[in-house]
Order: C-alpha cells, then sequence, then structure tokens
C-alpha cells in the first residue's frame, strides 16, 4: 500500500458570508455617524465579487472606503483579497468599484511555484490547480519551511494553507 506524501494547498479563498457582515457592519456605521451625514455615503454589493462604494465629494468616498477596509481587518480578511478600483464620477456622486478577490491567477501561481523551487527545500513540488496550488513533499518539515517561505514574501494576494496532511 503506497502512502501519498504529506501535501497541503495554496489557496486565496475569502469566506463571503464576513465579506457581507463587514459590508453590513460599515453601511450600519456609515448610516450612523454623523460625519457621513448629507453626503450620500453609502456602500453596497455591485455583483458576485464587487462593492460599490459612493459619496457626494471624493473625501467622503475614501473615508467610506476606509471605514469598509476596517470592517474587513476587523473580520479577518486581508485587505490584499480587496482590490479598489478608479474612481468614477458620475454627476455629483464620486464612485468607486473594489473587487473581492478570490482565487489564485495563473501569473501569481507560476511566480509562487518558482520561488518554491527556486528557494524552497529540494524534494518539494508545486503543481497549479486550477486557481490553487499543491504543494508535497517527503517530509512535514519541509512543508513547514515553505509554509514559512511563502509568509515572509509578499505576491500581493491573501493566501491561506489549507488540506495539511
Amino acid at each position: 500500500m503506497h502512502v501519498a506524501d504529506p501535501s497541503f494547498d495554496v489557496v486565496s479563498k475569502v469566506d463571503r458570508q464576513e465579506v457581507d457582515n463587514a459590508l453590513n457592519q460599515a453601511a450600519k456605521e456609515i448610516t450612523t455617524r454623523f460625519d457621513f451625514r448629507g453626503t450620500g455615503a453609502q456602500v453596497s454589493w455591485a455583483g458576485e465579487e464587487a462593492v460599490a462604494i459612493q459619496a457626494e465629494t471624493e473625501e467622503r468616498c475614501k473615508a467610506a472606503i476606509e471605514v469598509f477596509r476596517d470592517k474587513l481587518v476587523k473580520r479577518g480578511i486581508s485587505l490584499k483579497a480587496f482590490e479598489v478600483g478608479e474612481p468614477a464620477v458620475s454627476g455629483k456622486i464620486y464612485k468607486v468599484t473594489g473587487k473581492i478577490l478570490q482565487g489564485i491567477a495563473s501569473d501569481k501561481a507560476k511566480e509562487i511555484a518558482k520561488a518554491i523551487r527556486d528557494e524552497g527545500p529540494k524534494g518539494v513540488q508545486a503543481q497549479i490547480q486550477g486557481d490553487q496550488l499543491r504543494v508535497s513533499g517527503k517530509k512535514k518539515d519541509h512543508l513547514q519551511e515553505v509554509i514559512a517561505l511563502l509568509k515572509a514574501k509578499d505576491f500581493g494576494i491573501a493566501l491561506q494553507f489549507t488540506n495539511y496532511r
């Protein structure tokens, strides 16, 4: 009987329920805070993975983005998982659409796999599987080294390590 080598998955996933909670908390704070009164500031979903933030001034729009970011952090969501778009002015309203980033894009996956290959311990392999990577090796210690290596580097996206076995 062949026992599989120890492995884990490198993923970039966000719990949508937690993002929804952060969005609702931000929306509530914006409606109750004095400095947002009469500014038309609001935060809402704009599709499956998009968040719309708007206000009558650029300054209040930026402040609303900060409120939402603060709520994301409090809910344990990395700010790397939230990408803010360019502001667009429509009439007297400043609008910004932010994206919730899910999965590892192929260019990032290749960059991560290369880092593991170049800087990780010998005998550890990384295979790209769709929007995630499977890292396997003979020794669990080597896998721990790879996790430490990836945590120390900044790939510009939120990484989680799952299915460690």
